[in-house]
């Protein structure tokens, strides 16, 4: 018999123990460290939220979702969050239209004012999350204490314990920040085993994951009707909607230079975000108070009664959902766009389930959210891990799997939701 005498490609050699033993402790601190930070911004931005949404509203006698309170507010919290970029020092960081998830490491000076630019976004209505700025705030914390206190780990990768920790803790597990880390890696020349390289992000991940679960206790299983078994109107309905909800996102994607530019021509923050507030508050009047905030109480709201809207509704709500997001982006908030878009992903399944009652809820709402985050985000794993989280049902994954295809030929290669200094879309 023939013997295959091909070269073999060279193996790549594994990291010794001793050289990642020395990363679990830091990435054990920074991992809790960057769990609690994100605890503590949501909780202080549920209680302004509180106050400002149900406490003053009722005292002073208005509907606590009237088109004038949300008017209101929506123009309040421009006028706060742009005397904090105007006047606090380090100006919340640079125009967030042109960050992702992987910020660069700002200068503690930034820290302060990016806090309390996020606290004030999150309980005043903007469709935007915490992720991008919470991921800013530990990165740039870890990497400055890190190189601080402990000088001779020198090899720890401080940036990439924070950003892991903070996605572990925002997903309530350690595999949405595995994924996030490997992906990442995949574009960048990989020193060793990829195992070796995931090894300490995957411990900070885990630890903030623990964290949260300990102190918040997260759910994100919407609870819809358990998906036991799929056929090939399953498979159909799955690739349909992730489509569609993939060209919706990307029609967002190639406004949001437009748009983004419209608001740089006010020049300053005093006037382009109260401007941004006036357009939000229009755009809450025509969806509903359904499309403010961050989205994952109201995801879960909607899931609750997947019966309870008309497709007119539910196609409404995730059109004014993608393009409040689109706005807060462009006109200055600072927040991420992974929690907004699961928002208009479940609204846009479920307005497929409305239109054709055979499409399952679990089905359309687990391929809208991937269509929509594979648009929105460009991050594949965390898209695919995100719908799979939501229904909590095995069999959808073999779904999912195909129903990504289609909609990534759709997307890659094309613009991003980012833009750099110039304007000009990431691509």
């Amino acid at each position: 018999m023939a013997q295959d005498t091909a070269p073999q490609a060279p193996t790549a050699p594994g990291t010794p123990a001793r050289a990642l033993l020395p990363l679990i402790l830091p990435a054990l601190v920074v991992g809790v460290a960057a769990a609690l930070l994100l605890i503590g911004v949501s909780t202080a931005a549920e209680e302004l939220q509180h106050v400002l949404w149900q406490n003053l509203p009722d005292a002073l006698g208005i509907g606590r979702y009237s088109v004038l309170w949300m008017f209101v507010m929506l123009i309040a919290t421009g006028i706060a969050v742009g005397l904090v970029v105007w006047k606090v020092p380090g100006h919340a960081g640079p125009d967030p239209a042109t960050l992702g998830l992987d910020a660069p490491t700002f200068p503690p000076v930034v820290v302060p004012g990016l806090l309390l630019a996020t606290v004030l976004m999150l309980a005043g209505g903007p469709s935007l999350g915490p992720e991008n700025p919470i991921i800013a705030v530990n990165v740039a914390l870890a990497v400055w204490l890190g190189t601080r206190l402990v000088p001779r780990l020198r090899g720890a990768p401080w940036a990439a314990l924070a950003e892991s920790a903070t996605i572990g803790a925002l997903f309530g597990t350690p595999v949405a920040a595995a994924l996030v880390i490997s992906e990442a890696l995949a574009g960048h020349l990989m020193r060793g085993r990829l195992w070796d390289n995931v090894f300490a992000p995957l411990a900070a991940g885990a630890a903030g994951a623990l964290t949260t679960a300990l102190v918040a206790r997260p759910n994100f299983d919407l609870g819809l009707p358990r998906l036991d078994r799929t056929d090939g109107g399953d498979l159909l309905a799955a690739v349909v909607v992730a489509t569609a909800a993939a060209l919706l996102g990307m029609c967002a994607i190639y406004a949001f230079p437009y748009v983004h530019r419209a608001f740089q021509r006010l020049r300053h923050p005093m006037l382009m975000l109260p401007a941004g507030g006036v357009v939000l508050g229009g755009l809450a009047a025509l969806g509903g108070h359904l499309t403010l905030f961050k989205g994952l109480e109201e995801v879960a709201t909607l899931a609750r009664s997947p019966d309870g809207w008309t497709a007119g509704q539910f196609a409404t709500m995730a059109v004014v959902k993608l393009a409040a997001m689109l706005v807060a982006a462009s006109c200055g908030f600072r927040g991420g766009r992974i929690f907004p878009s699961v928002f208009v992903g479940c609204a846009l399944g479920l307005c497929a389930h409305a239109l054709v009652p055979g499409v399952q809820p679990a089905v359309g709402v687990a391929a809208g959210v991937l269509g929509t985050l594979l648009a929105i985000t460009r991050q594949g794993w965390v898209s695919l891990f995100t719908a799979a989280v939501l229904v909590a049902s095995p069999t959808i994954l073999t779904l999912l799997c195909i129903a990504s295809l289609p909609a990534w030929l759709l997307v890659t290669g094309r613009p991003q939701m980012q833009l750099r200094f110039d304007g000009a879309p990431v691509r």
